[in-house]
């Protein structure tokens, strides 16, 4: 009895040991893997539109939403103020030309002299300054559009009171959108050493163009360019602004809106491994490499893809060499295994 008890207890032992594992032999292949970042969506030119003289609206000549052309009227102020100070203007430069007029005879006499002449003259010219600033400033009662765009918000409505610090509406030009995004200082570091260039401005030179995800999760048909890096570390934040630009001719993107900047980077010849076939553990991530008929484990760098069932190997791998795919928690070092 107990020669028959002692061989049922090691048949599971021997059925363990027998125990297949998959295994893969590692190549090389080509990688694209892609870095997102929230961004906000601006117009080319994002222009506060504000009246340049004080009094109510008289009349609105467009509304939210419409696209107007450089120079185009916008809204009419009526500016008491500045007819008051056209006639006070208008009023000063005649007392100052009938003092002239009255004043030249008794120079042509001697009886006054040439500086004091002098001194009516320049009291005209000022007087005449005054009068032309007035009526320039009459001028500005018709607010019109700095730029070519398409008109947001009108907070103010006809018989609103408004000065120069209201802002009456924007007008955005919208042919190129602005997206902006920032990295931390700890991915710019790594960001930059991946690009050629002796420069800040030869490695944006040498980006490849970038991808804009809209807020339905689907992507911008246009691709864009990385313009340009803010050249210093916010002190609150501790990341660093971007500007990438893309073409906007069909009028999809909005100023104001959100998306998501994608930057594409192409790995050659790189090791691809499926997340199955990892482990972590303390913020590391393992494989089971097969040595003969053993298996060890072994540390990896990796950086995931962008289908989320991949690992692109930065180090810690090389081709042909095998790793287990399968049934990694029965594993441990120097376990004999078959496959």
């Amino acid at each position: 009895m107990l020669v028959v008890s002692c061989k049922k207890s090691t048949a599971p032992s021997e059925v363990a040991k027998e125990q297949k594992y998959q295994v893969v032999s590692l190549d090389t292949v080509d990688v694209e893997l892609q870095s997102v970042y929230p961004a906000v969506l601006k117009g080319q030119e994002d222009i506060d539109i504000k009246p340049r003289v004080e009094g109510f609206i008289d009349a609105l000549y467009v509304d939210e939403g419409t696209i107007v052309r450089k120079g185009q009227p916008l809204f009419r102020i009526n500016s008491p103020s500045s007819v008051q100070q056209i006639e006070n203007a208008q009023a000063n430069y005649n007392t100052a030309l009938t003092d002239l007029e009255r004043m030249k005879p008794l120079a042509e006499k001697g009886i006054i002299s040439e500086v004091r002449i002098k001194t009516y003259e320049n009291s005209v010219a000022s007087a005449k300054a005054t009068l032309d600033q007035a009526k320039a400033n009459i001028g500005f009662a018709t607010v019109t559009s700095p730029v070519a765009g398409i008109v947001g918000a009108i907070p103010f409505r006809l018989g609103s009171l408004v000065n120069s610090s209201s802002v009456l509406t924007t007008v955005a030009n919208t042919d190129q959108i602005i997206a902006y995004f920032s990295l931390n200082e700890k991915d710019l570091l790594s960001f930059m050493r991946i690009w050629e260039g002796n420069s800040q401005a030869e490695k944006i030179k040498n980006m490849p163009e970038v991808k804009l995800l809209l807020a339905d999760g689907k992507e911008y048909e246009e691709t864009g360019k990385i313009q340009t890096i803010s050249g210093v570390v916010d002190a609150v934040s501790g990341s660093v602004n971007f500007r990438a630009s893309f073409s906007n001719k069909e009028g999809i993107l909005r100023s104001g809106t959100s998306g998501k900047i994608v930057i594409p980077r192409v790995l050659k010849n790189t090791i691809l491994i499926p997340h199955k076939a990892t482990m972590s553990r303390q913020d590391k991530v393992l494989v089971y490499k097969v040595q003969g008929d053993s298996v060890m484990q072994k540390v990896i760098e990796v950086l995931s893809t962008p289908d989320g069932q991949n690992y692109a190997v930065m180090n810690g791998l090389v081709a042909g060499e095998k790793i287990v795919t399968d049934g990694l928690a029965t594993l441990q070092n120097g376990k004999k295994i078959k496959f």
